[in-house]
């Protein structure tokens, strides 16, 4: 079994035990994973036979074991391993996988941060496994004083799709920051200025930037210059995570 090759700039491959979920917040609105998740639906494939409810898919836990060579890897790029319909029992063979599998870097993100703190003293936190919160605008804040909580190595920051500005971001314990523009054909306009400022922020907290995209219809025909150039800025990884 392969892993799926990502086309997400922040990381190499995606690794999807679960699939589905559920909207929380106004960054769920116009959903990549959901769209995606109907139209292979249709197009047959056994995994998406429910579409985009939740649904485990215990035949992947193992997959990683498997992967011939180090890799970055998005965890469940199609889902929230944090999901209320997701058993803790569940949750913890991903994350034994993750730690019997120390070659591989795996990123994890979630809207769902009050559930990952609940379950956060149970898990164990590996130098390999970083965890990070999706936050769309000042609403939702809160989510960064929830993984501030989590003994994660690596904690970071999904700003995307970005819905307005963020002033005063709380970057203390935070290690990583990606900023994006919503892609897609309903995608809500991006403002440069939104863009600008964080990246001001992390440059004097010393937190490494990454700029995915400014989005749009047509995302690679916006691209991913801010001032001229680009910014791929990533946490260190170990030695033998490097891929």
């Amino acid at each position: 079994m392969l892993s799926n090759r990502s086309s997400i700039e922040w990381t190499e491959d995606t690794w999807n035990p679960v699939t589905g979920c559920n909207k929380v917040s106004p960054g769920c609105k116009f959903c990549y994973a959901e769209r995606f998740a109907r139209r292979l639906q249709k197009m047959g494939q056994d995994k998406y036979r429910n579409g985009f409810k939740v649904t485990l898919h215990p035949e992947l836990i193992r997959e990683p074991y498997l992967w011939r060579r180090n890799k970055l890897v998005f965890v469940n790029s199609m889902s929230d391993l944090f999901h209320k319909g997701i058993p803790q029992e569940f949750i913890k063979s991903v994350f034994d996988t993750m730690v019997n599998t120390p070659q591989h870097t795996y990123q994890v993100l979630t809207k769902r941060p009050e559930r990952l703190l609940e379950l956060a003293s149970d898990l164990p936190w590996p130098e390999n496994v970083w965890m990070g919160v999706s936050v769309e605008n000042v609403k939702y804040y809160f989510r960064i004083d929830f993984l501030r909580q989590v003994p994660a190595k690596v904690r970071f920051l999904s700003l995307e799709p970005l819905l307005g500005p963020m002033p005063d971001l709380k970057l203390k314990g935070i290690h990583w920051v990606i900023v994006g523009g919503e892609s897609g054909p309903n995608a809500r306009p991006v403002n440069e200025e939104w863009v600008r400022s964080i990246k001001q922020q992390c440059r004097k907290r010393k937190v490494p930037f990454f700029f995915k995209q400014w989005g749009g219809l047509n995302k690679k025909e916006a691209g991913r210059l801010l001032d001229g150039r680009t910014w791929d800025d990533m946490p260190a990884l170990q030695p033998a995570q490097l891929f």
